[in-house]
Formats: structure tokens, C-alpha cells, sequence
């Protein structure tokens, strides 16, 4: 077959497919012509009086997610705030010190915690905790305190009934009442007295020692050696 004839082959095809796709697609033309046009309903308007009653939301009476009844008051939490349970007794920290230990596999290292607990009402105690975390040595001193707690032997002063002077280890302490004084002592001493709840006395150290756990064990047996 020539070029020419092939060509004119080609151009029939083409012609006919155009001539049917216009056909093809006017039915579904009038169908959709066929069809109802939907119509938008117009937007209902709310009454001025409606308006009034509702809130910044649309709610009625006012009361949007954060607010309460009324111009935007904030709602009360269910559980309210839990206050916390006072302790039985006062503790202080009077020194902490990280103590390491040599192995064979190299340096372990621990915490060393004193602590003083008192409910200056005349209980006082000095404990020491040793562990590997200071949470933990800490919990230990308490306990080891209430263990070693003592009753001081005070007047209705809250006064010691008379003069004490104590030697523990290297510390040596001497307490003295004085009326009018007000608490006067240095070091952990002062710190043992105030746990004890004990007023008007005057405390001296005559040592030079500056271990602060035995000064406060030192004040812990001068007490011990008060009689009423």
C-alpha cells in the first residue's frame, strides 16, 4: 500500500472516534441538565432576645469552658489543694560529708549524714546515717535519732535547773541558766538547744575541737546530766 493511501486510513480513524465522542457525552449532558437544581436554605436568624441570653460561646447563661456560673468565674477544683501533714519532729542537717572507700576494682563511694530532730517541747535526739545515696542516709539518721531521743528536764520557763559541765570525746561543753539571757551558744550546741525547745541558758565550748557531730553529742550528755 502507497504512503498516501496509509495516510488518508489514518485521518478516517481519527474522524470518526471525534464524531463519537460528542455523542457519547450529550446524554450524560442531559442528564445532568435533567436534574433539579439544590437550593440553599437561608440562614435562620436568632431572635435579639435568644442573643441576649446566650454567651461568648453560645451557651446559654454565660458560661464558657473555663469560667463558672456568672461573668467568667473560674470553677473550684474538685480535690482542692491537700495540705501537707506537719512532722512530728524539727530536723536540721549538722553535716554531710562523702566518705570513699579504696577496692580492688577501684573507689566505692558513700554519704555520711548527722542530723538533729527535736519537737522543742523537750525531745531531742542526734543520729547519724551512712548509704550509698543521701535520700537513703538521710532516712537512716532520722531513725537512728528517735532511737537516742532524750527527755530534757525543763521549768515551766523552759530552763535548765542547773549548771552542767560535760567532756565527750574531744568536745567538752558547760551550760549555765541565765534568766533574761535568751539562748546564747555557737556550733551544732546551739542547734541541739533549739530542737530541745530549751530558753535563757548560755553554752561554751572549751574545746578546739570543730567536729560538729561531737559537739552535739557533747550537748546531748551535758543534758542527760540535768536532774529536776
Amino acid at each position: 500500500m502507497s504512503e498516501e493511501k496509509q495516510q488518508e486510513a489514518t485521518t478516517d480513524v481519527k474522524s470518526d472516534t471525534a464524531v463519537k465522542t460528542p455523542a457519547a457525552a450529550t446524554p450524560a449532558t442531559g442528564a445532568a441538565t435533567d436534574a433539579p437544581a439544590a437550593t440553599t436554605p437561608a440562614p435562620a436568624t436568632a431572635a435579639p432576645a435568644d442573643r441576649a441570653q446566650r454567651g461568648p460561646r453560645g451557651r446559654r447563661g454565660g458560661n464558657d469552658r473555663r469560667g463558672g456560673a456568672g461573668a467568667g468565674g473560674r470553677r473550684p477544683r474538685r480535690g482542692g489543694r491537700q495540705e501537707r501533714a506537719k512532722p512530728e519532729f524539727e530536723q536540721k542537717i549538722i553535716g554531710i560529708r562523702r566518705v570513699t572507700r579504696v577496692m580492688a576494682g577501684g573507689r566505692r563511694f558513700s554519704f555520711s549524714v548527722s542530723m538533729v530532730i527535736g519537737d522543742k517541747k523537750g525531745k531531742v535526739g542526734v543520729g547519724i546515717g551512712k548509704a550509698g545515696d543521701t535520700q537513703l542516709a538521710i532516712e537512716k539518721a532520722v531513725r537512728d535519732a528517735k532511737k537516742h531521743m532524750i527527755v530534757v528536764p525543763m521549768d515551766k520557763f523552759s530552763r535548765i535547773p542547773h549548771d552542767v559541765h560535760v567532756k565527750y570525746a574531744s568536745s567538752e561543753v558547760m551550760m549555765i541558766p541565765a534568766a533574761g539571757r535568751g539562748l546564747v551558744a555557737g556550733s551544732s550546741v546551739r542547734t541541739v538547744l533549739e530542737h530541745a525547745g530549751v530558753k535563757d541558758i548560755t553554752a561554751k565550748l572549751f574545746s578546739r575541737s570543730k567536729n560538729k557531730l561531737n559537739n552535739a553529742r557533747a550537748a546531748v550528755e551535758a543534758l542527760k546530766q540535768l536532774k529536776k
